[in-house]
């Protein structure tokens, strides 16, 4: 053979090596995690045990507002910054168990791990690293003394689906090497089906942000080298992922209803409406990330009125304008049955045409891949036929588990979707049509 040829062939192998490279997936956890799209997330003050005395406390009802307004997991902060322990800790008396709150003898955690179970949502758990109270506090004998308390709340409260590390140490604190890959390890142990959360995963990384802005293009996958610590990678970086990430680690996306993350009264007339929570819905969930937001209950311990209406109105918008998907019944079964196992293949360059069968009129579009085997689109475009011609109507980078588009209202009968950019070849899981709601 030819010394021309053989290197033909070679270069050929390579080629095709690298085609078959398989992509990064999500763990059975994280694919459930992102399915559950809206988690609410529940932070009190900075109490003492002096201080902590909600007399009206309520975790039913927390939960069930919670649930009311779609959210699908609740998680509770466990301990804060402060130090102070929702629940009763063998490992300090700076909890529950020394206020006033119950004579000593109430439990925050289990009562709303309790709450998720009745009302049928998942239950999560954020303990923070940075601990101002904490004597042992810049030793290693700290670690020790998170781990005894990780303990304490992995194993007494039921199932936890998610476990929330904050990286955040704010100025003028201890030096502290956390213990952060036994930290993870416990977790593995002890709750082998929950997904852990710092700014940089194992499981689920930090959106960049507090506003509730994820990236236009938003990879879920993202390069961390071994060893690697929380606040070691830019903001940017999180907020947009990395297309040539080798780790699966999608974003989650935190903001609070209020300007705040605990309660304050004079907040009570600042609380972002229905109509925000919406359009931080489209720029979360609608660009491949979870929303996780922020309702702190009131000095009383329960969800304000006020938070309470907001959260009807996001909720009543968003059903109002995913009720009706005027795909339903003119495309592929397969991409209208809500189930990402089920999918169409098209390659990069290749082209899809929707047939509506009669005009319609819409003004959102949802996209979703099938995550499990890979997130793998790149960039595309989106048409309209407008009896003579096809228009543009948008074009768009990642999909990954969710895509929402806007765009002006159009009335067409046939919708053109070209994979411009892709990976490997795109499995469109889920696509649908729908018309906003006049309060968006």
């Amino acid at each position: 053979m030819q010394r021309k040829s053989i290197i033909l062939l070679l270069l050929l192998f390579a080629g095709h090596l690298l085609f078959a490279q398989e992509p990064p997936r999500p763990t059975k956890a994280q694919l459930a995690w992102q399915q559950l799209e809206t988690t609410g997330f529940i932070h009190y003050g900075n109490a003492t045990p002096k201080t902590f005395n909600p007399s009206g406390f309520d975790a039913r009802q927390i939960i069930r507002v919670f649930r009311d307004a779609g959210l699908k997991m609740a998680i509770i902060t466990a301990k804060h910054h402060g130090g102070f322990c929702l629940w009763p800790s063998k490992y300090t008396a700076f909890s529950v168990a020394s206020s006033p709150w119950k004579n000593g003898q109430g439990d925050v955690v289990k009562e709303i791990a309790d709450a998720c179970r009745e009302y049928g949502i998942k239950f999560g758990i954020y303990l923070s690293p940075w601990d101002k109270n904490a004597p042992s506090y810049g030793t290693p004998a700290y670690n020790d003394l998170f781990k005894n308390q990780l303990r304490e709340l992995l194993t007494n409260y039921g199932e936890v689906a998610e476990v929330w590390f904050d990286g955040y140490k704010g100025k003028g604190a201890k030096p502290m090497d956390y213990d952060y890959p036994g930290f993870f390890r416990l977790v593995r142990s002890l709750q082998p089906n929950a997904v852990i959360f710092s700014d940089i995963g194992p499981d689920v990384r930090w959106v960049g942000n507090e506003k509730g802005n994820a990236s236009e293009t938003n990879w879920s996958t993202i390069n961390i080298k071994a060893g690697m610590l929380p606040g070691a990678v830019s903001p940017a970086y999180l907020n947009r992922g990395d297309p040539a990430g080798a780790q699966w680690i999608p974003a989650e996306t935190d903001v609070s209803i209020r300007p705040g993350w605990f309660y304050n009264p004079a907040h009570d007339t600042l609380i972002k409406s229905g109509k925000t929570l919406v359009d931080i819905y489209y720029r979360s969930v609608g660009r491949n990330s979870n929303l996780l937001l922020n309702v702190p209950p009131n000095s009383k311990g329960v969800i304000s009125d006020a938070d309470i209406a907001s959260l009807r109105d996001f909720r009543s918008i968003l059903d109002e304008t995913f009720r009706t998907n005027l795909a339903a019944g003119s495309v592929p079964a397969s991409l209208t049955d809500g189930q990402l196992q089920t999918f169409e293949i098209i390659p990069e360059g290749g082209s899809v045409v929707f047939d509506l069968k009669g005009k319609r009129e819409f003004d959102r579009m949802l996209l979703q891949e099938n995550i499990a085997d890979g997130q793998r689109l790149a960039a595309a475009k989106v048409e309209y036929w407008d009896g003579k011609t096809w228009r543009r109507l948008a074009g768009f980078t990642t999909v990954g588990y969710k895509r929402l588009l806007r765009f002006p209202l159009v009335r067409t009968g046939r919708v053109r979707l070209t994979v411009e950019a892709a990976k490997w070849p795109v499995e469109l899981a889920e696509v649908g049509f729908y018309k906003a709601s006049g309060r968006e």
